[in-house]
């Protein structure tokens, strides 16, 4: 779950001049890393310049908190690309793909306020080619990843709404076996989804999130807190936690409703549109989501219901269909794209499987809480050994070597 103050009300792909795509001929020479030390005040980027075409940004943490980092377009808050979960002392790569024009970078020391070290960043060259064949499988990648992604943000407002009518109601019992799936169709879109000005911390921001950014509790979390109300007052035994009463229920679920609504609303808006870029990183995003220190894997994202694990399957469910949707144009890529292809298909369906040792949407997954430290270590591994190679994805898929 992201904890994401710099959104705007545009998706991340409607960045004025930028057009962004992938499988580029004319650019391999051209491919960039740039260096950034993230600390706890401030954003230090090697180089404020770059030729176009694919740029990787090598992010460092070396501040004692998780930190995240930003590309912005010239207005300072579209999001052209962002990595998040970078713990203290860890390392991530964030790569772009950048027309000629002006941006600013920008680091995010704990993942919460407005951020440091805010600076510009240029991008000159000419502007970025791709050859008719293969903007025909991007378009046809494109075009096959907002599908779903819209038809996922459909489901979920139908299966919201079945969740908050039992919450309404006084239903507790229906109302928490529903809680976990009505959540499935937004964990499988997250990275899209939390680009959307504030829709994403009123939706989905735990306790922590909201109260560090000074931000009403609403949402998912929030009804869920009420719905395991015992379980909220031993994880917080200092403050008085009440269960609302039905016009309290009204309002959190109202709400809920009227966030999913304009989630819709966004995805379905004649503007709304992806790039190949925010297929490969969204599925790398996907994973850091199930790693992240408040995420899945610890158990800290439902810390009340412990329905840690359809979270998790569906964040990599989510990066799956990212990947599928990218993987013929990874494939045509030479030897390294058939050799990445086959390791991932391979990682995915291992774990998939291991996930599957605990339960299913259907019948139910164990509570998080059963899962002990040496099996969490165990979907740990399988959780690496998949993230690594997606890792090389959204390079291989601009044609470019990532070792360049």
């Amino acid at each position: 779950m992201k904890h994401l103050s710099l959104r705007s009300a545009a998706p991340l792909a409607l960045v004025g001049a930028l057009v962004l795509s992938g499988c580029v001929e004319n650019n391999a020479s051209a491919s960039t890393s740039i260096a950034v030390t993230s600390t706890a005040d401030d954003c230090e980027v090697e180089s404020a310049t770059a030729t176009s075409g694919p740029v990787r940004f090598e992010v460092e943490n070396s501040g004692d908190d998780v930190t995240e980092f930003y590309v912005l377009a010239d207005d300072g808050l579209r999001i052209v690309g962002e990595v998040e979960n970078i713990a203290a002392g860890a390392s991530r790569d964030l790569t772009v793909q950048l027309q000629p024009g002006s941006y600013f970078t920008v680091c995010k020391p704990g993942m919460v306020g407005e951020g440091v070290g805010q600076a510009e960043f240029s991008v000159t060259g000419d502007e970025v080619q791709v050859s008719a064949g293969d903007q025909e499988a991007i378009d046809e990648a494109v075009a096959s990843y907002t599908a779903y992604t819209k038809s996922q943000v459909a489901e979920l407002v139908t299966g919201t709404r079945a969740f908050t009518e039992a919450y309404r109601a006084g239903n507790d019992d229906e109302a928490r076996r529903l809680f976990p799936l009505a959540r499935v169709n937004y964990e499988r879109v997250e990275p899209t989804a939390g680009n959307f000005g504030d829709l994403d911390p009123k939706i989905d921001y735990r306790k922590p999130g909201a109260e560090a950014e000074g931000l009403p509790f609403t949402g998912f979390h929030r009804i869920e807190m009420d719905l395991w109300i015992d379980e909220a007052r031993g994880n917080y035994p200092d403050e008085d936690l009440q269960p609302l009463d039905a016009a309290g229920r009204a309002a959190l679920a109202d709400q809920l409703d009227a966030d999913i609504q304009s989630l819709y609303d966004e995805v379905h808006a004649d503007d709304f549109e992806l790039t190949i870029d925010d297929i490969t990183n969204g599925a790398i995003g996907l994973l850091d989501e199930v790693a992240a220190p408040d995420g899945k894997l610890p158990g800290e994202e439902n810390e009340f219901a412990h329905t840690d694990l359809y979270d998790f399957l569906a964040n990599v469910e989510g990066a799956q269909v990212a990947y599928e949707s990218v993987r013929d144009i990874a494939a045509a890529n030479g030897a390294d794209g058939e050799e990445l292809v086959a390791e991932l298909d391979e990682q995915f369906a291992a774990m998939e499987a291991l996930l599957a040792t605990y339960g299913s949407y259907d019948v139910g997954f164990v509570s998080y809480e059963t899962v002990d430290q040496s099996a969490r270590n165990a979907l740990g591994a399988q959780l690496n050994a998949l993230s690594e190679p997606l890792s090389k994805l959204t390079f291989t898929v601009l044609g470019v070597d990532p070792g360049e």
